[in-house]
């Protein structure tokens, strides 16, 4: 069940920092997570998305150090543009292939209700966002270990290749309260026709 209070006032939240991306930890966190295949940016792209992150941030502080409000603005921003390249379909697109796309789902699905609450979820070509509620004491590198672990080996046997599947590196956006989680949910729900897949069977919310 989802807290009537996402990120009461003076929650202690811990930003942390690995690659480039920042990582948010708060205790029974409702996160936006995105992960992607390993071929689904060139370096290319990758170090663009990286001038732009801190370009965009140094703008943002002024000289100053950032405020809570200002990393959740960043963080926000951050997810929009990174799914602006994402959408464009680059590398194999095997989550497209319906049993990858159904062993990643069926993932998430065997802890819900037990380690955390599923909000929404969309299985893109190259990408997967999912929104939820971690449980008290939940690790959310954990959780998405599990889920990158056992949906690669299986993903690879399906389209039968090796090698690795994952880009080891996740985003993660803590959301703040509902008028967010609102847009948040809309944002999973519309992703597929946004990038120009119509009729995707891959995405949902909860009623």
């Amino acid at each position: 069940m989802l807290n009537n209070t996402l990120l009461p006032m003076g929650t202690r939240v811990s930003i942390r920092s690995r690659g480039y991306l920042p990582h948010w930890e708060v205790d029974n966190g409702c996160y936006f997570i995105t992960y992607r295949l390993a071929d689904s940016l060139p370096r290319a792209v990758v170090q663009t998305l990286r001038k732009e992150y801190a370009a965009a941030k140094r703008g943002l502080a002024g000289g100053h150090k950032l405020t809570l409000h200002q990393r959740s603005q960043l963080s926000e921003w951050f997810q929009r543009r990174l799914d602006d390249f994402l959408n464009e379909g680059r590398g194999a697109c095997h989550l497209k292939v319906a049993g990858v796309a159904e062993c990643v789902i069926e993932g998430w699905q065997y802890f819900d209700g037990a380690r955390y609450d599923l909000l929404a979820w969309c299985v893109m070509p190259n990408h997967v966002h999912v929104i939820a509620q971690l449980f008290e004491g939940g690790d959310l590198d954990s959780v998405l270990h599990s889920w990158k672990s056992y949906t690669a080996k299986e993903a690879n046997r399906i389209v039968k290749r090796s090698g690795t599947f994952w880009w080891r590196e996740y985003y993660d956006h803590c959301i703040r309260d509902h008028d967010e989680l609102g847009r948040s949910i809309r944002y999973v729900v519309e992703n597929p026709a946004k990038a120009g897949l119509i009729d995707w069977p891959y995405v949902w919310c909860a009623g």
